[in-house]
C-alpha cells in the first residue's frame, strides 16, 4: 500500500475522534525514517495542545488502526501538535492565518530566489499571494510551491 493511501485512511480514520474532542486535525503523514517508520498525526485547539490531547488522540486511534489494520509493517504512532511554525495545507489554513508572516518555499527559485517571507494574504484563485516587507505583493502558483508555513520571529 502506498504511502499516500495509508495517509488518506488514517486521516479517515481520526478525523472523527480529533472532531470529538474539538481538536482540528492539521496533518498525517507516513514516513520512513532510517529502518523506522513513522505514523504521524498533528494536531491543534484554540490555546495549543496539551500533552494529555496527544495521549487521548494517540489511544483512541490506536485502537481504530488495530481493528483496521491497514498498514502491513510495523510502525511507530506519534500525536504531536504542528508546532508554532506548522505548515499550510488546506485551504482553509489559508484562510484562518490570513495577515499572518508566512515562509514560502518553492520547488523551483523565481527571479534566484526559493524562500519568500511576507504577510499571507490568502489564496487567491489557486495562487498563494503575499506581500513582502518592500509593499510589493507577489503570487505563487501552488503546485510550484513546495511548503507554506507561519514565520514565527522572536
Amino acid at each position: 500500500m502506498s504511502k499516500r493511501r495509508i495517509e488518506e485512511i488514517t486521516s479517515k480514520l481520526a478525523e472523527p475522534v480529533v472532531k470529538k474532542h474539538l481538536f482540528e486535525l492539521v496533518d498525517v503523514e507516513y514516513v520512513k525514517e532510517g529502518p523506522n517508520w513513522y505514523l504521524r498525526i498533528y494536531i491543534d485547539k484554540p490555546g495549543g495542545i496539551t500533552i494529555d490531547d496527544c495521549k487521548i488522540v494517540s489511544e483512541e486511534v490506536s485502537d481504530l488502526l488495530d481493528k483496521e489494520d491497514p498498514i502491513p509493517q510495523r510502525y511507530f504512532l506519534e500525536v504531536s501538535s504542528p508546532g508554532l511554525e506548522r505548515p499550510l495545507k488546506k485551504d482553509s489554513d489559508f484562510e484562518k492565518f490570513k495577515g499572518e508572516l508566512v515562509e514560502v518555499r518553492l520547488f523551483k527559485a523565481i527571479n534566484g530566489k526559493k524562500i519568500y517571507i511576507g504577510e499571507l494574504i490568502g489564496l487567491i484563485d489557486n495562487k498563494i499571494v503575499i506581500t513582502l516587507d518592500s509593499g510589493e505583493t507577489i503570487e505563487f502558483e501552488k503546485e510550484k510551491v513546495s511548503l507554506v508555513r507561519r514565520s514565527i520571529i522572536f
